[in-house]
């Protein structure tokens, strides 16, 4: 399988991992036990210069076959196998690839609706609701000050809308409860499965839910981003894929399953059923979130597929498992979102991997008019794209790499007046994920949006930039190959 081929005939999490093997991007390690050494060994291998996907079998105290992935998006080249755009992308490639591809996916996503199928894969092994056991499957502890043991971190937690019967996936963490016959679930009160539990809850006292917890990576990658309300994350997968999803209707909510998923579980939140959950390693880098009573899931049923693979996202300082895929994801969708608003001279987007792909967006434009600078950060500090617990926004002139940091800070030192150029709002849309929320108080933080570009009226007189122009750097290339590591 190699090229077009390979994509194509990507199905399911199996079919990826078949990829992903065929160009030397997958590492199995054996042995590790499910308590803090997956979650160590996962970090060491985030934090190298090329992070392989790991599979973990022969986990301690579990059956041969049980697997752990972990890794799974973080590189260029496993990302966009993911994504169906090829076997070999590097960084520039997503970028350019992406520029408008997150917009289209949303337009075409109606063509592109589940398709129900009566069976699949994932109900070779149907259980419940008697004998419901989450730990039969290796759930590792994390991080060394988690809380318990977190079976959904590279998830897809599902729900309805009951009045439209819209369906949303979402990337919400789910830990083991109750010795393994249940889970809670953390869903940030501002996401649109939060939206329907209450929904749910004001019409029939309870919700039904559902979830992957193993599965084509491709769904991870809907579920943990800011997909149009309105649109299944189901159906954005398929436009990604190009078919529909195969899916099966769960046996006790109706909610669809992934055909192909590895493992899933479905059952139902109840206003009242809630467990102490946390702390957990945050995304921010902190075990930020505290212990909160959180809603947990009744479940009534567990499918998976016999030698099942859990599918491990977990977050903590950056880079960590998802870091890179969220950056690349987030700065295709905003800058897909701010050509869609009109923005004029867009050049570039950039939401920075060390900010979780959240806190830290960089926007590269074309100054065309006076205040153009300010626009670009207004619209994108409050675009739905990029609102949720950003922190700063920078807007940088079109000879910036919004991409590199030392690029964007020379920017930031040299074209910035601190007295003019940042500006303050306050009162938005936060995370209680955030270290710098005091306990109890509301999710909200303020944000900076800071003009780094030349002041418009001395956009032509500005001093020069003291670098090689870029012919004299090709030619000199050109003369000695051996220096091109060295230009950007």
């Amino acid at each position: 399988m190699g090229g077009a081929s390979m994509l194509e005939g990507l199905d399911d999490c199996r079919d990826w991992l078949a990829a992903v093997e065929e160009i030397g991007e997958l590492r199995t390690i054996r042995g590790a036990s499910w308590d803090r050494e997956i979650g160590a060994a996962s970090e060491i291998n985030y934090r190298s210069a090329n992070p392989a996907a790991l599979l973990f079998d022969d986990v301690a105290g579990y059956a041969s076959g049980l697997r752990v992935l972990t890794g799974s998006m973080a590189n260029a080249r496993r990302l966009g196998i993911t994504l169906r755009l090829g076997q070999d992308c590097t960084d520039e490639q997503l970028v350019a690839e992406l520029a408008d591809l997150p917009g289209r996916w949303a337009e075409q996503a109606a063509a592109f609706e589940p398709r129900v199928v009566a069976s699949g894969p994932l109900h070779e092994n149907v259980r419940g609701p008697e004998g419901i056991d989450l730990l039969s499957f290796p759930v590792p502890h994390w991080h060394e000050a988690d809380g318990g043991r977190y079976i959904g971190t590279g998830c897809a937690v599902i729900t309805s809308d009951p009045d439209t019967g819209v369906v949303n996936a979402g990337a919400y963490r789910m830990q083991v409860q109750d010795g393994g016959q249940s889970a809670s679930v953390n869903i940030e009160s501002g996401k649109h499965g939060a939206m329907h539990v209450r929904k749910w809850f004001a019409k029939e006292g309870r919700a039904p839910i559902a979830a992957t917890l193993g599965s084509d990576p491709v769904l991870l990658i809907a579920s943990g981003t800011e997909v149009p309300g309105g649109l299944s994350e189901l159906a954005y997968v398929g436009a990604i894929r190009r078919r529909p999803l195969d899916v099966v209707l769960g046996q006790d909510t109706g909610l669809p399953l992934p055909a192909a998923a590895e493992i899933a579980v479905e059952g139902w939140l109840y206003p009242d059923r809630v467990r102490d959950e946390g702390p957990f390693g945050e995304w921010t880098g902190y075990y930020s979130g505290g212990v909160d009573p959180v809603l947990t899931m009744e479940i009534t049923r567990v499918y998976h597929r016999d030698d099942p693979v859990l599918l491990g996202a977990p977050p903590g300082k950056p880079p960590h498992d998802y870091s890179y895929m969220r950056s690349v994801m987030k700065s295709a969708m905003i800058q897909s979102s701010l050509t869609r608003a009109g923005l004029p001279g867009l050049v570039g987007v950039w939401a920075h991997e060390v900010g979780g792909g959240r806190q830290l967006i960089v926007v590269s434009i074309d100054q065309q008019y006076a205040g153009h600078a300010r626009q670009a950060a207004y619209l994108t500090s409050q675009h739905p794209s990029a609102a949720y617990m950003n922190k700063l926004v920078v807007v940088v002139d079109h000879d910036v790499n919004p991409r590199d940091l030392n690029d964007v800070m020379w920017t930031v030192c040299t074209r910035m007046d601190p007295a003019e150029d940042i500006e303050v709002m306050r009162g938005t849309w936060g995370s209680r994920v955030d270290p710098l929320r005091a306990p109890g108080a509301p999710p909200v933080n303020s944000r900076a949006i800071i003009d780094a570009c030349r002041p418009y009226g001395r956009k032509d007189s500005f001093p020069v930039v003291a670098e090689s122009s870029r012919q004299l750097i090709s030619d000199v290339v050109a003369r000695w190959p051996e220096l091109r590591s060295g230009v950007s």
